[in-house]
């Protein structure tokens, strides 16, 4: 199975494991680190995720993975909180955290600029609004190659 069908597949199963919680799915990653494989799943929810919700996910979806046996390879499978700067994957995301400081980055320049720390203002039909200083910017959403929450120290 190709990677991009692993991280379906698990985004999948990981969506049937949380259907009547409270938890969001995040993301799910299938990366090689090294000489190892890591499935990464991370999960949210208002107040924040807490050990014993990445346990209950983790025991559930590593024996669909057991029995299903999809991926041919070892891994690691890890279950967990996306962290303080957590990635906006969803045009869902853009609106969810409106008001937060944000990192963007952008396949190609937008005058000149590809990588942009503002003020999320939302996003409406495919652009991505946000405030750096005093000027909005806009991004089509599709030009987007990584977009997380900032922290500001």
């Amino acid at each position: 199975m190709k990677k991009q069908q692993i991280e379906q597949l698990v985004s999948d199963w990981t969506e049937e494991i949380i259907a009547n919680t409270d938890m969001e799915l995040v993301d799910v990653e299938y990366v090689k680190e090294g000489k190892d494989w890591f499935l990464r799943v991370f999960l949210d929810k208002e107040g924040g995720i807490d050990v014993e919700d990445c346990r209950e996910v983790s025991v559930k979806l590593s024996d669909l993975l057991d029995e299903a046996d999809p991926i041919a390879n070892s891994y690691y499978l890890e279950v967990s909180s996306p962290g303080l700067e957590r990635p906006l994957k969803k045009e869902a995301d853009f609106n969810k955290f409106v008001g937060s400081l944000v990192n963007i980055r952008a396949y190609q320049a937008i005058e000149g600029m590809k990588e942009f720390q503002g003020e999320l203002l939302g996003l409406d039909s495919g652009i991505v609004k946000i405030r750096i200083k005093d000027k909005e910017w806009e991004i089509p959403y599709d030009k987007i190659a990584k977009a997380r929450l900032a922290v500001e120290f």
